[in-house]
């Protein structure tokens, strides 16, 4: 019987290796159509598993996934701002792109379709 690696360490590479895949992982977790509550603060930081500990200090890591918790608790504009910026130190940007939805395009087709915080 073959074994199977656990899914964990198997995400975490995968989202070290290619960064592309971790903007899809982010993504994919914020267009949810039903998320579980805890989705985003788990995807979030896998992320920062996967990312952040190669670019920071572990001093900075520790204190980047501290402040998740309060990110996640802020409300507004303001954690719309923070989330880009504590994204781009994982280096990854929040960007919204226009929907696939045929529907939704026809809204606002004169709007650009890419706008990156």
């Amino acid at each position: 019987m073959p074994k199977s690696l656990p899914y964990h360490p198997f995400l975490i590479e995968s989202l070290r290796k290619k960064p592309e895949l971790a903007a899809a992982y982010i993504t994919a977790t914020l267009e949810e159509e039903a998320p579980e509550p805890e989705l985003l603060k788990r995807a979030l930081s896998d992320l920062a598993e996967a990312l952040g500990q190669s670019k920071m200090s572990p001093e900075q890591y520790e204190l980047h996934l501290k402040t998740l918790d309060e990110l996640l608790s802020q409300q507004g504009s303001d954690a719309i701002y923070n989330l880009g910026t504590w994204l781009n130190a994982l280096g990854l940007k929040l960007t919204v792109a226009v929907s696939t939805d045929t529907e939704d395009n026809n809204v606002n087709a004169e709007i650009p379709a890419q706008l990156t915080v």
